[in-house]
């Protein structure tokens, strides 16, 4: 009976719950959720994007690098030698061990047809790679490989051998596609008014804008939110902008800057332009598998046209990172010098090197050739104790610097040598170096050698310079000296276009900036044209035209900046932005913008300024990153057209002085019409509010009644002071 009490009692309680529960909870609105059943829903694939693709995943994941089984992963070697069966794995390992070096060959990826009958193979081999890319690659680096004086590599892929045997016997007309306007790279470069762009980094933000210096301010071009998940980078002639991403680089151009292509290349951080814009070269590295080997590095060399990955370097990251000379061990290099390939200037892209190491850990310059990729007459560069080389701005012509050996029988030696002959037409011989540094003109007719020297003590070091005259016939060599010859070499730095450098050298805080031609008269030696002393400046920074300086003092030197002309030797102006990190002329010399990027927390923005140190306008922008001008493309007008703009300067420059004081007018009827449509809106908010007022003044004047507030009227005071001010004040002697 008690069980039966309990029981009952549980039953009413638990009754009363549900009641209650019932009575609190809110009735439910929205879906039907009684009587469902959640295991009759279906859920849409995985693969599924609900109606919002991602970019990203549409430009990379969609054609991502995929293992292809087909016919594209496999080369097709004609030319072989015809053998027999007893030499049948020497020239298998040969194959195996000459198209490894090139790509990933598939295990039995490697086979020779036989002759049934003879016993002897057909003289052609199939080669398989783990991807279509690197079998391109082996394609064109194994076309034209000479096994020996009677058998050269004759290679194909054998999609396009089945593709040609599909070919019809009957010819069929194709059809006409309709025609497709693609964008014009070179617009920019038409603008009616020959403005800049620029383009500029902040938070998530990438803008390209006009330099609108005119009217006080930059002209919207472009913005997109989230373009690179790094930098952005312009190419060296200005018709491309490119975009870093995790599955690769992409670049863009035209009026709308619409995608030109993408380079797949995974967790890629670095890219480099070749200076004609016909090859990208991307640099990525990663962990390697096995905890015991340090990071692995990629290099691929891309065609920008196509976007094809034309050749790949992979291997250790130790093993690029190489700094020259016998002393230094492989490995143990220190930081990746980047670009690692240098590309020849002024020649078409045709060669592009970098320093690397022989089996024995000697240094050595490894010269390539395009659009083949291959070393050049498939050896490298070999030369004792090298430490770096630099190439010439305008010709196949490299500074080669070798480091002395450390026994003390060989000295230090800088020399020239031509490629693709790799004949040596200049050299010197440097004795007790401390280091070389290497300042080529960017005309490429001098060369400037900094040369650190030890004392006779070899616990001091000393500073001079080496000048070689590379425009001229046999290369003639001077040597200059600082009055101090111990102090310290802060900065060098050559005039574009002209014959004169500036060195900055001192070892306080404010140190001296010289002035030297390297044309004095007739004679052609180097002459000291001036000094300026006590300066606050870390570094210079010449008008892309010559003529004009600006003397910086960056990060620690709060932003001095001073307009300097060097014709006149003359300060034009002296400005500040404060923690300036960056400063950068445009193409034309006319304009200089300053910036102050996201390593200072405070005041990031940007400042342009006229070649005179005049402000021109300012923008400030939370978490800057970068300010890049877009590059113009090189134009030779030739002599005859530059001779005649000079002429006729002064009838152009009253067009153009027309054209400024058209558009500063139509700047300032812009401005009074923004101040009368302000103007008219605050009448028009100002009328709106009297209305409410008057709707509730019945009310308002009753509360104040109870409130027992009692308006006064105040009286107001007018006074009238007279202050007498002295403008001017002119002395004059008059005539007795």
């Amino acid at each position: 009976a008690s069980v039966q009490r309990a029981t009952s009692t549980a039953r009413q309680g638990s009754r009363r719950s549900e009641y209650l529960c019932a009575a609190m909870e809110p009735e439910r609105t929205g879906w039907p959720w009684d009587g469902f059943n959640i295991e009759e829903v279906e859920l849409p694939d995985q693969s599924d994007d609900y109606g919002v693709p991602s970019e990203d995943e549409e430009d990379f994941n969609a054609e991502e690098i995929q293992k292809d089984e087909g016919f594209s992963c496999v080369v097709v070697v004609d030319n072989l030698p015809v053998i027999g069966i007893e030499k049948y794995e020497k020239l298998l390992g040969v194959l195996k061990k000459i198209f490894s070096q090139i790509g990933e060959v598939h295990e039995d990826g490697l086979y020779m047809p036989v002759d049934e009958q003879t016993k002897k193979t057909k003289g052609f081999a199939f080669i398989e790679f783990a991807n279509p890319d690197q079998a391109k690659i082996a394609r064109q680096q194994a076309e034209g490989y000479k096994l020996d004086k009677s058998h050269t590599f004759k290679c194909n892929l054998l999609k396009e051998v089945e593709d040609l045997s599909a070919t019809p016997e009957e010819y069929k007309e194709p059809e006409l596609k309709d025609f497709v306007r693609k964008d014009n790279l070179y617009s920019w470069m038409l603008d009616a008014r020959g403005r800049d762009q620029f383009a500029v980094r902040y938070q998530d933000m990438t803008e390209i804008h006009w330099n609108d210096p005119k009217t006080g301010t930059s002209e919207d071009v472009y913005s997109r939110s989230f373009w690179t998940e790094s930098y952005v980078q312009w190419s060296p002639q200005g018709t491309m902008l490119a975009t870093v991403h995790r599955q690769g680089a992409q670049v863009w151009g035209g009026e709308e800057f619409s995608r030109i292509q993408r380079f797949g290349h995974s967790k890629v951080q670095l890219i480099d332009f070749s200076p004609c814009e016909k090859y990208l070269v991307s640099y990525s590295s990663q962990e390697s598998p096995n905890p015991r080997e340090g990071p692995m590095a990629v290099f691929n060399v891309s065609d920008l046209k196509s976007g094809q990955t034309l050749r790949s370097f992979k291997g250790k990251l130790s093993d690029f990172m190489v700094a020259g000379g016998e002393h230094k061990a492989p490995g143990v290099e220190g930081a990746l010098q980047w670009p690692l390939f240098k590309w020849c200037q002024g020649n078409d892209d045709k060669y592009f090197a970098r320093l690397a190491r022989n089996k024995s850990g000697k240094t050595m310059i490894s010269v390539y050739e395009t659009p083949e990729m291959g070393l050049l007459e498939k050896k490298s560069l070999q030369m004792e104790n090298i430490v770096d080389f630099h190439w010439s701005p305008t010709q196949a012509l490299m500074c080669v610097y070798q480091a002395a050996s450390s026994d003390g029988n060989q000295p230090a030696r800088v020399s020239l040598v031509e490629i693709p002959s790799r004949s040596e037409i200049k050299s010197k011989n440097l004795f007790s170096v401390k280091d070389v540094t290497v300042h080529w003109h960017p005309d490429g007719t001098y060369l400037a050698l900094q040369v650190s020297r030890f004392t006779k003590s070899g616990k001091t070091s000393y500073n001079g310079f080496e000048f070689f005259r590379v425009g001229e016939r046999n290369i003639p060599m001077e040597v200059l000296e600082l009055e101090k010859k111990q102090e310290k070499i802060v900065s060098f730095a050559w005039e574009p276009k002209g014959h004169r450098f500036a060195i900055v050298h001192g070892d306080g805080a404010r140190p001296d900036v010289s002035f030297y031609t390297m044309q004095d008269g007739q004679k052609g030696q180097i002459k000291h044209l001036g000094t300026l002393h006590g300066r606050p400046v870390t570094s210079l920074h010449w008008s892309p035209q010559g003529k004009f300086l600006i003397i910086a003092g960056l990060k620690g030197l709060n932003g001095q900046l001073e307009f300097f002309n060097v014709n006149d030797m003359d300060t034009m102006a002296i400005n500040e932005h404060f923690m300036c990190t960056n400063v950068d002329w445009d193409p034309t010399g006319r304009y200089v913008a300053t910036s102050v990027t996201s390593v200072h927390q405070m005041e990031n923005g940007y400042i342009v300024w006229s070649f005179l140190g005049q402000q021109l306008y300012k923008v400030n922008r939370d978490r800057f990153f970068q300010f890049l001008w877009r590059p113009r493309m090189p134009l030779d007008l030739g002599k005859d057209k530059e001779n005649e703009i000079q002429k006729n300067l002064k009838k152009y420059s009253k067009r153009f002085e027309a054209e400024d004081e058209s558009l500063k007018s139509q700047a300032d009827v812009e401005k009074m019409e923004e101040r009368k449509n302000m103007e008219t809106e605050w009448a028009d908010f100002l009328e709106s509010k009297k209305k409410v007022f008057e709707e509730i003044r019945e009310e308002h004047e009753a509360l104040v009644r109870l409130s027992g507030y009692v308006e006064s009227e105040q009286s107001a005071q007018t006074e009238e002071i007279e202050v007498e001010e002295v403008v001017s004040v002119k002395e004059e002697k008059m005539p007795r």
